[in-house]
């Protein structure tokens, strides 16, 4: 069995944002055991799993990517769509447009401390479009 459901997530301000629960809302049910794969279709924002119990990883996260691709780098051609947009691109490339992840017992199979993060790296990303891709029995 293949399913495919497109939605999307409503805009979140520039951070890391826990969304586990607002993507699982929108998924169909899952398959007893298979794959799930997660896509966002932005080049400006990206998805992440990581530790889902204290927002400091979050604020931690934000601020480590802020330091590694710094908005106003003299170097930067595209710079039309504002100073956050060139560094979001690179953001993005450095953490991933997409997640795997197993489906066992009709659940996302992910470790206790975890959870998806949509990485949004734009001021005003708006909403986020996605695909997930079930593959399971």
């Amino acid at each position: 069995m293949i399913q495919q459901k497109e939605f999307s997530l409503r805009p979140f301000p520039r951070g890391i944002h826990l969304v586990t629960g607002e993507i699982m809302r929108q998924l169909p049910q899952l398959p007893s055991r298979g794959i799930i794969n997660i896509l966002i279709k932005h080049t400006s924002a990206a998805l992440a799993i990581n530790e889902n119990a204290d927002p400091d990883v979050r604020h931690d996260l934000a601020e480590i990517f802020d330091r590694l691709v710094p908005e106003n780098a003299p170097y930067y051609l595209h710079t039309d769509e504002g100073p956050d947009d060139m560094p979001s691109h690179a953001k993005s490339v450095l953490v991933g447009p997409s997640l795997t992840i197993p489906i066992t017992d009709g659940h996302l199979n992910l470790g206790i401390w975890q959870g998806i993060y949509l990485c949004e790296f734009r001021d005003y990303g708006g909403s986020r479009n996605l695909v997930a891709t079930i593959i399971g029995e």
